[in-house]
């Protein structure tokens, strides 16, 4: 069978690389409009009047623009500093796939500890290797961190083979940021259009060319390194709570791992970018833009086809990104320890739920959680012996498409050669990602497109493109599979499905005393009422180090806040929190998922995919925050009983 299938199907197509500025996100539509100027009625009075008032406002106009045009010279002149120009950059920059139009975007954001202006050297490894992935068409941003410690195999520019294994940080000391990004392209399969390298010792410095960063501090950070075994690590001292950060301290946070591991200092990293986030969409200063352009430009290099647009694209996508829409992804099963292990499939798992994040899974989650049915409609997949394939090979390595049909043939397809004769090549182009092309015709197509992606992990699924050298090897199949770069003879583990949602009894006990008993302290010493917690996490108790604080929560007397803290008994320092304050417009709000009304009280919930990571009570001009753990250890179900039971503290029996 297997000799019947190669016989005819597939042929290595030659390679041709694609070239093309990026337009993704697409612009924005033009607000310029035409206007007719009425006639003129006379030389009145009246009419001399508003000619002079006229000629006044043209050349304030006037020299508005000339400000303006000054002011897209210098961003512009800004943009380009940016540019890849340090030989390591360069080198790597050869290596980044081409952007495609209304497609998904893929940057590897690698930072180092190295002073400026020295090149990458054997002592010097990454300290951050973080994707993000932007796409149009479904609204999401999407992290995907990795442990520096995560052993993988290493590659570098212009090696067709592996240097062994070792931690990947150590590919940033092998061969600078090209071996980082060619390791990562080798891990997960996946293309990357932009490299970002972030020097750490000018990371404070854009930090407080921003004038902070606002964040959330999840538990009392401090250790003085005075030498001893004990203390030797960084120094950090943060206190709990919602506050702005200066460089420093924002620095001290991301890098910090000493007391728990690296999956929480992964995800203080992911919560920075999540909060510059929000920070850019909330209370950005455009007094602040040239300060701050010029700490980027001195600390940072971008590889890839960009341009003025594109960046302003950027800022504006991320900026108008709906609640919910923002995705935290983490590779799972991570063992060892000093040097950190995971399996293939938990890495492909990780790859597939960073390139396809299902944004329908906060709305199912919630519904779970709240105990009613979603409104999300399903379509089941037709079967394997119901699916007609054909497949082609657009990889240029030869024999691709017959061991393709081939192997989906085994798993059940129905494999269909290109009609009359013709070679099973891809016409004139190159892929990286396979491509799932689905007859939009056809009933079911597109859910058979969606099931083949789990059998060829990395694919994209899109309708059959109007193109006619490809439509003219379509025999009139469901799915028109062309084989990728990234398949490699063989079908991906099939991932297990996710488990459908199902409401979940709430993991927590109430108390009338525990949260009363923190809160009395500041009950005279705040100009808002305290809501006292009724419900808290199972086998959780009052953080020993510093259970509750009171502060100026934007540090110039004109919003207090009380934080409360939790601690979990996992052993690995997993903390929740209470946030009250009168402070009515943070940027983190700005970022909301669903409004519900539970109990004649209206709720405001947080989601980070299918996670609900923080509910907000609104009282009037108090806002009470129930804060999930880094790692969102609480289910949704419990956050909900313990926000549910906040009662004004007077009112607490």
């Amino acid at each position: 069978m297997r000799t019947t299938l190669k016989r005819g199907v597939g042929r290595g197509a030659e390679l041709h690389g694609q070239n093309g500025d990026a337009v993704f996100p697409p612009g924005p539509i033009s607000a310029i409009a035409r206007y007719r100027q009425p006639p003129d009625d006379g030389r009145s009075g009246l009419g001399l009047l508003g000619r002079i008032l006229l000629g006044t406002l043209l050349t304030i106009v006037s020299a508005g623009l000339g400000v303006a045009g000054g002011a897209y010279l210098w961003f512009h002149e800004s943009v380009g500093s940016v540019r890849a120009h340090s030989s390591d950059v360069v080198v790597a920059s050869r290596q980044l796939d081409a952007t495609i139009p209304r497609a998904a975007a893929v940057a590897l954001v690698v930072g180092y500890d190295q002073r400026a202006g020295a090149e990458y050297s054997t002592v010097s490894r990454s300290d951050t290797v973080m994707l993000i992935r932007a796409d149009p068409s479904t609204k999401t941003i999407s992290l995907l961190s990795f442990p520096r410690d995560l052993v993988v195999p290493i590659y570098c520019p212009k090696q067709t083979y592996s240097l062994g294994t070792n931690r990947i940080n150590a590919a940033y000391a092998d061969c600078g940021s090209g071996g980082t990004l060619d390791t990562v392209k080798h891990l997960t399969g996946l293309p990357v259009n932009y490299l970002i390298t972030v020097n750490f010792h000018g990371f404070k410095e854009i930090v407080d060319r921003l004038g902070g960063i606002w964040m959330d501090v999840d538990q009392r950070y401090y250790n003085r390194n005075s030498g001893s075994a004990a203390s030797d690590y960084a120094s950090i001292n943060l206190q709990p709570g919602y506050q702005r950060l200066g460089g420093q301290q924002a620095l001290d946070l991301v890098r910090f791992r000493h007391t728990d591991d690296d999956y929480h200092r992964l995800a203080r990293q992911q919560a920075f970018v999540r909060s510059l986030k929000q920070q850019v969409a909330r209370n950005f200063d455009p007094l602040r833009l040239p300060g701050i352009v010029s700490a980027i430009t001195t600390n940072v290099e971008v590889g890839g086809s960009f341009n003025d647009s594109t960046v302003l694209s950027y800022a504006l996508f991320a900026a108008t990104l709906p609640g919910g829409r923002f995705f935290q992804e983490k590779i799972e099963n991570i063992s060892g320890v000093g040097e950190t292990h995971a399996s293939t499939d938990s890495i492909a798992q990780a790859v597939n739920q960073f390139s396809h994040p299902d944004v329908q899974s906060s709305k199912a989650a919630n519904a779970a959680a709240l105990g009613t049915k979603p409104k999300v409609k399903k379509t089941k997949a037709p079967a394997p012996a119901d699916t007609t394939v054909t497949v082609l090979n657009g990889n240029g390595i030869a024999g691709s498409a017959a061991n393709g049909s081939y192997l989906l043939a085994q798993r059940g397809y129905v494999s269909v050669v290109p009609p009359n004769g013709a070679s099973a090549d891809a016409p004139s182009q190159t892929y990286f990602h396979t491509k799932l092309y689905f007859d939009s015709s056809i009933a079911g197509a597109k859910e058979a497109a969606k099931e083949l992606g789990t059998l060829l992990i990395p694919a994209d699924v899109a309708p059959l493109p109007n193109d006619p050298a490809l439509r003219v090897l379509d025999p009139g199949v469901m799915v028109l599979v062309v084989l990728g770069e990234t398949f490699h003879d063989q079908l991906s583990v099939s991932m297990p499905a996710t488990p459908a949602l199902s409401h979940q009894t709430p993991s927590v006990y109430e108390s009338s005393t525990t949260g009363v008993d923190l809160l009395k302290p500041y009950v005279s010493r705040v100009p808002f009422k305290l809501q006292a917690p009724t419900v808290f996490a199972s086998n959780g108790e009052p953080d020993r180090e510093k259970a509750s604080r009171m502060y100026w929560m934007d540090g110039q007397g004109h919003h207090k806040a009380v934080r409360l803290v939790f601690r979990m008994p996992n052993g690995a320092g997993e903390y929740w929190g209470i946030e009250e304050t009168n402070m009515t417009d943070p940027p983190v709000l700005g970022d909301k998922s669903f409004q519900h009304s539970l109990n004649g009280r209206e709720f405001s919930f947080y989601y980070s995919g299918q996670h609900l990571h923080m509910i907000v009570l609104r009282v009037h001009d108090t806002s009470y925050w129930v804060v999930n753990t880094l790692l969102d250890g609480l289910s949704n179900e419990t956050m909900i009983a313990i926000a549910k039971g906040l009662k004004p503290i007077a009112a607490v029996k």
